[in-house]
Parts: C-alpha cells; structure tokens; sequence
C-alpha cells in the first residue's frame, strides 16, 4: 500500500504515507489554496442562497496561466484566437460559474488538508490514510488541479512536452517541480484504479 492507493471493503481507497509525503501533500495543497484565493465574504449575502445563486463572478480568464488551467474558457479552442461571438459566451459562461468552480476546488482542497492533519505518522509504515466515497472525490479533484498547476508552471501543453522534462538533470531548477508532477499523476492514476476495480 504504500505510495498508492488500494480500494476499501465497502468502497474508498486507502493509502499509507510517510511523514514527508504528509508534509509535501499538505504544502502543496495550501499552495493551491492560496492560489484559489479566498472564499465568498461573509455578511448577509453569503447567508442568502438566492443572493448566492445570482452573485455573478468574473468575466475574463484568469491572467495567470496557472489559473486559466484551472479555470479555462468554457468555449472556443484552448490555445486559439476566440472570435467575437465565443469571447461573449465564454465571458457569460465564466460569470455564472466560476465562483461555484471556485468554491468546489477551495472545499476539495481544504477536505484534503483536513484529511492530511488527522493523521499522526509515526514509526516507518507512517500512517494510512483512509478515505469514504467524498474523500476520494476531493483528493481525486486535488490531485488533478495540483497537476495542472504544475503542468502550467512547467509550460507543459501537451502529452509530448513532457517527455524532455523526464530527463531532466538532477541540476535543473525545474527537477523538484517535475519529480512532484509524476508523483502526483501516480497517486492520482493509483486512486483511479482502486474506485473502478
């Protein structure tokens, strides 16, 4: 089990982690946290839901290529020059739901560090992370936001812009950034694999 996911009797997965490993998840989910931003203000318009229901967000992509991974254009080619007619449904997509996506990625996020501090590593086994059906949900949403991110930072576009990155030298500033990205697509592909079989 440890370093990947194994599936649960009754359903979720569970995976044993060491004390760096906790650390390392832990930081990096806090990273995206920070990046996310914060959540909706408090007051009498966060108590409403129809407030909330109609509270409209932004309107144009995140400038951060990081962030336009993690929310991108709802219409038009990733990449590519919008025309008019996709800008302005992109634009009107994008202000009724990326507050939502938002708050969904901010809660998978915190679910995740909450589910990293009840842990108590100890001896060399460290600890077993055990996760329900929403446990999975938010680690598998985490994971894959954390990749992106990454993937962003590390300007990999596509699936072969990668390959140079594997065979990085140990001198290369990028190395750590890389060595996480596969880590975490294993983690990722491992909890895949024990929900489906």
């Amino acid at each position: 089990m440890a370093g990947h996911f194994e599936p649960l009797a009754g359903g979720g997965a569970a995976v044993a982690l060491d004390e760096v490993e906790i650390s390392i998840l832990r930081s990096l989910a806090v990273q995206l946290l920070e990046l996310i931003g914060p959540g909706e203000a408090e007051g009498p318009e966060a108590a409403d839901p129809l407030a909330r229901l109609f509270a409209e967000g932004p309107s144009e992509p995140p400038s951060d290529p990081a962030l336009a991974r993690l929310f991108p254009d709802a219409y038009g080619t990733p990449g590519a020059e919008q025309d008019h007619q996709e800008r302005a449904h992109a634009a009107e997509f994008r202000r009724y739901t990326e507050n939502d996506l938002r708050d969904r990625k901010r809660q998978d996020a915190l679910g995740v560090v909450r589910s990293l501090d009840s842990l108590t590593p100890g001896g060399e086994g460290g600890a077993v992370l055990r996760l329900e059906a929403e446990g999975c949900r938010q680690w598998l949403g985490t994971l894959n936001d954390l990749r992106l991110t990454i993937a962003a930072r590390l300007e990999i576009t596509a699936d072969d812009d990668g390959d140079a990155l594997y065979r990085l030298p140990d001198s290369d500033a990028r190395k750590p950034m890389v060595m996480a990205y596969l880590w975490l697509g294993g983690l990722q592909e491992t909890l895949v694999e024990a929900l489906t079989s």
